[in-house]
């Protein structure tokens, strides 16, 4: 079984479950393009060793980028840019990491601790 993502305009509308040979019979009839994903996929690493497909698994609302053949993510925030690693949006400053828990605040671009 694989996973494939129905992709119109560029967005995700559609993600199902289905075997290769349901694509050689199945009449869609609506707009767009069915496109391979892989559930193992994340941050453009396979979780199991293998080989990546399209850097992340796709689900409804990301962006399929054809250019980079990778499901992005919406962004985050307007200050957040995109790493082409892994097709994930970032912070200008990574979240601190002392085991603390935090929350990104776009007005002041920083990270704001939680009580």
């Amino acid at each position: 079984m694989a996973h494939y993502a129905k992709v119109d305009n560029n967005i995700v509308i559609q993600v199902i479950k289905a075997e290769d040979e349901f694509f050689d019979t199945f009449v869609d009839s609506t707009p767009g393009d069915w496109i391979q994903t892989s559930y193992n996929t994340s941050k453009g690493l396979h979780s199991k060793g293998g080989i990546p497909l399209r850097k992340n698994y796709a689900s409804v609302g990301m962006t399929y980028d054809a250019t980079r053949d990778a499901f992005i993510p919406p962004k985050s925030y307007p200050s957040w840019t995109l790493d082409e690693a892994s097709c994930q949006w970032q912070p200008p400053t990574a979240m601190p990491d002392d085991g603390k828990e935090y929350k990104w605040n776009e007005e002041t671009t920083a990270w704001d601790k939680l009580v």
